[in-house]
């Protein structure tokens, strides 16, 4: 676990306070932090994030857009309840675009770009079965997406498939005591990334689409 703790990071760094208290918020609730139907306080996250409350505001809005949470007149906001009725939905979507930002990013991505995938792809092969806690492969696993749309070098794309794949997440984490290997998930980047980092955009196009199909396949089986 120790060679990824030190991974570099997918989103660009030296945020906005928007833009950090979005992807802060964003985060915890793509990984339960922030549990399905639970309230929001701006205030009370504007003091955790030591940011003020005007940043939060604007974040909460973005966030309405992802489906991440949702707002009530006279009521307050709350964290979005998980549909798994969503799943066919989600993964239709992702089903398309996965392949092409994969693809995409074999033919564009940049030679530093090719090295930092070889970087993640190297410290994957290194954990060993059932290494790690599941939620912070979770955590690696949306770092290895958000590099690969990053390196499509397309950010209508890179932004969608952010949301698609932050929704199929957030999923997966309600049902994660019940699958039996998350390492064995997060495992499956490795050819992906190097496929990407090779320029051999058939094969990543091939291996993303089977990363989104299993799992979809997955999820079905413990539900």
């Amino acid at each position: 676990m120790n060679a990824l703790l030190a991974l570099p990071q997918a989103e660009d760094e030296a945020p906005s306070q928007a833009e950090a208290a979005y992807r802060q918020l964003r985060d915890k609730l793509i990984m339960l932090e922030i549990r399905p139907g639970e309230p929001i306080n701006e205030g009370q996250v504007a003091a955790e994030l030591g940011l003020g409350r005007t940043p939060v505001r604007e974040a909460i809005k973005r966030l309405e857009v992802d489906h991440l949470v949702i707002s009530y007149p006279r009521r307050g906001t709350f964290a979005t309840n998980v549909d798994f009725t969503e799943l066919a939905d989600v993964s239709e979507i992702r089903e398309l675009l996965e392949p092409l930002a994969a693809r995409r990013a074999a033919k564009r991505a940049s030679e530093s770009m090719r090295r930092e995938l070889l970087q993640v792809a190297d410290a994957i092969a290194e954990l060993g079965p059932g290494q790690g806690e599941s939620r912070d492969l979770m955590r690696y696993d949306l770092m290895v997406h958000r590099l690969i749309y990053k390196a499509a070098a397309n950010p209508h794309l890179e932004s969608t498939l952010i949301r698609y794949d932050n929704l199929a997440t957030r999923i997966w984490c309600v049902v994660l005591d019940k699958v039996p290997s998350v390492s064995g998930h997060i495992t499956e980047h490795v050819d992906l990334l190097k496929a990407v980092a090779a320029g051999d955009a058939d094969k990543a196009a091939e291996l993303a689409l089977h990363h989104v199909t299993s799992f979809e396949e997955t999820i079905r089986k413990v539900l």
